[in-house]
């Protein structure tokens, strides 16, 4: 069972001043967090990719670069690479030299991006959104194999027995396709043989066994061999549940209105957050014991081996964040794995 952490690197108000925030002191936060989770002994550490001013990571793979010359042992993944909007060519290269500067410890979570800046940023219509994912996942599935590259699609110029470099001493590059609800991108993942990471941001995780479940029918039937599903959702761990939910509320709250009110959905309120932090909610939040019991039913209600914590949320604070990986690491950790052991 892996278990670790992501982040959108968020930026958030410094806490002298009210201001948000430089870039450059984000990024050296940043890279404290990661610090951090490596030396807790977590699995993974994930950066998401967004082209937007209140998340400072566009190409996860420059900052998780630094992130390799930094730690020691955690896996370092996008979460997400939007491949859509990307050219998979240089998905590989960018995260083959993130595996070569990390001695092997690099993955990609692959995507379609619920945030669709990066697409008129690199010049793709919003119309295609659904068949750039599928070609340029079918390329980039070839491109893993390390062979020559011989393909032909609609909206990305072919290929004719190109090898692409460098090279990956390991021998492969694990490719996670992340799904937030979408069955024909679970099919997707099961028909290129790649492992399942499911995006749990709102509602029950229980609502996603069937997604789980299609997976694996679909794994049987295209013949391949079994693969790992995992899970990612937000969350925040404090000393106790009552301590957890008074910090992350307000900075959640303007989170998700902020991006509901681009989106056109109605504002949230402490009742939705009480409820997604509940039991059968996708927030896990709380004291290290409500965490961990709610990640174990998760784990085993969906079959996972892995589960990652979105730790930072909308403008919750570095000292905030560090204490929430501290926590995650000594407290919920070690009881997860007690309890499944």
């Amino acid at each position: 069972m892996e278990i670790g952490l992501y982040t959108f690197a968020e930026l958030y108000p410094d806490p002298c001043t009210g201001a948000l925030i430089s870039p450059e002191q984000r990024m050296r936060n940043l890279m404290e967090e990661v610090e951090l989770a490596d030396q807790l002994g977590l699995d993974v550490f994930g950066i998401g990719e967004h082209h937007r001013p209140d998340l400072i990571v566009s190409p996860p793979a420059v900052a998780l670069s630094a992130a390799a010359a930094r730690t020691k042992r955690i896996r370092l993944t996008s979460a997400v690479t939007v491949l859509s909007s990307d050219d998979p060519v240089r998905v590989f290269q960018d995260f083959a030299t993130v595996d070569l500067l990390s001695g092997g410890r690099a993955e990609i979570m692959a995507g379609r991006g619920s945030f669709t800046e990066s697409f008129p940023l690199f010049g793709y219509d919003l119309a295609d959104y659904d068949d750039l994912f599928g070609e340029k996942l079918e390329l980039f599935a070839a491109i893993l194999a390390q062979q020559p590259v011989t393909w032909r699609g609609r909206l990305r110029a072919p290929l004719d027995r190109q090898v692409v470099y460098p090279p990956l001493e390991t021998g492969g590059l694990r490719t996670w396709i992340a799904v937030g609800g979408s069955p024909e991108s679970v099919v997707r993942a099961a028909r290129h043989g790649l492992p399942l990471m499911l995006a749990i941001i709102g509602g029950s995780p229980q609502r996603f066994a069937p997604w789980a479940e299609l997976y694996r029918q679909r794994l049987e039937r295209f013949g391949k061999p079994l693969q790992a599903i995992g899970a990612h959702s937000p969350g925040h761990v404090a000393a106790t549940d009552a301590e957890a939910k008074e910090e992350l509320w307000p900075h959640y709250a303007g989170l998700m209105n902020r991006i509901g009110a681009e989106r056109g959905w109605p504002p949230i309120g402490r009742a939705h957050f009480e409820n997604e932090a509940g039991p059968d909610g996708s927030l896990y939040v709380g004291s290290p014991e409500t965490v961990a019991a709610k990640i174990v039913r998760t784990i085993k209600v969906l079959g996972l081996s892995r589960f990652d914590l979105k730790y930072s949320n909308g403008t919750l604070p570095h000292d905030k964040l560090m204490s929430s990986i501290e926590l995650y690491g000594t407290k919920v950790v070690p009881r997860v794995r007690e309890q499944l052991d």
